[in-house]
């Protein structure tokens, strides 16, 4: 049974959000220097790279990433091929690609434009990446959605004023995992595991996320 890696590589040199700090990884000691050790330092982000967001990332009060509820990490998952090549999903655009067989508890990750356009994998930030309107967010919300996964560093349109997709999605506790690389993912079934470090108090974390082959 095969399983995927589909989270972004964590390097100094890796795309980060627009004024975000560039991660820093510092040799502290090393076996080849005569050390007992080879250590390293890394400094970045708690949003860099493949990473969830925790609700209280923008909801006062909201859960921290240390609080977020294990099964939403965990579990059967749906790889869900958005087709629309609009800059912004639609519920409209979630009805059409919705797998009519596929019932709750909802773990969904969002194969976009962003896959088919490889933008993970070019070096540089697209600011015109595809995400979700505050409508389609809270289409999910509606469904019974979890958690929601999507091929870029977040889960709506570039600096979309008030962040309705993340304040529908987050006020309802659902987890959000941003900068999942699906581009070389079949739609389908899988088995989710989403591992974001465990930082006391914080608004969200660095992850590591994987899909197991359905049985």
């Amino acid at each position: 049974m095969a399983i995927h890696d589909v989270s972004v590589p964590i390097h100094p040199q890796m795309v980060v959000w627009p004024g975000d700090p560039e991660p820093v990884v510092r040799l502290l000691s090393s076996r080849g220097q005569n050390a007992a050790a080879t250590v390293r330092q890394i400094s970045l982000s708690t949003h860099a790279g493949t990473h969830v967001d925790a609700p209280e990332h923008f909801v006062t009060g909201g859960r921290t990433v240390d609080q977020i509820q294990l099964e939403r990490m965990v579990g059967e998952c749906q790889v869900v091929e958005v087709r629309s090549e609009e800059a912004a999903i639609s519920p409209r655009d979630l009805q059409s690609a919705w797998p009519g067989d596929y019932s709750g508890p909802s773990r969904v990750l969002l194969k976009t434009l962003n896959s088919r356009r490889r933008l993970l994998e070019d070096g540089m930030f697209h600011r015109d990446f595809q995400a979700l309107s505050g409508d389609a967010a809270r289409w999910l919300v509606d469904h019974g959605v979890i958690t929601v996964g999507i091929d870029y560093y977040s889960i709506e349109p570039f600096r979309t004023p008030g962040h309705p997709a993340h304040m529908a999605l987050l006020s309802h506790d659902v987890l959000v995992i941003e900068g999942v690389n699906l581009a070389d993912i079949l739609p389908g079934r899988y088995r989710l595991l989403c591992l974001p470090i465990r930082i006391a108090g914080s608004d969200g974390a660095p992850t590591r996320v994987m899909l197991e082959d359905a049985p």
